[in-house]
């Protein structure tokens, strides 16, 4: 597995932003590699940070203002070339299909709980890892 994994996470709210760094931690398991963010406020820098490349997770907030996570996640699956694993972050257990809708590839709920979080993030990166990516 490689040494440093970059996981964007989008949130319109810094503290959700904050909540996703807290809950990871330097890594989120001790068999995955350290991570390091890239923090996007809005869809845009959502794609645009994506088309530099380097991502290997996204972490995107459904709840997020103008446009959730779950649309951002509809339109990068669609959009980016070779997308990286998808987690959303979804504010209620009910929303899980919307999720499945939005192609992500896992969904936590809202607000964060740091073992759940990090047990999903990890298990992104670690298929990530197995795609050769």
């Amino acid at each position: 597995m490689q040494p440093t994994a970059t996981v964007l996470v989008y949130s319109d709210d810094s503290t959700t932003r904050e909540q996703v760094r807290l809950a990871t931690g330097r890594r989120p398991a001790p068999d995955a590699p350290l991570v390091e963010f890239v923090e996007c406020a809005t869809p845009e820098a959502v794609v645009r940070e994506l088309d530099k490349g380097g991502i290997d997770v996204c972490v995107l907030d459904g709840e997020a203002v103008p446009m959730g996570g779950m649309g951002v996640c509809r339109q990068i699956k669609d959009e980016i070339f070779n997308c990286p694993p998808v987690l959303v972050l979804i504010a209620r257990p009910q929303d899980a299909w919307l999720a499945t809708w939005s192609r992500a590839d896992a969904a936590v709920a809202l607000p964060v709980e740091p073992v759940e979080f990090a047990s999903a993030l990890a298990a992104l990166l670690r298929r990530r890892a197995l795609q050769g990516a």
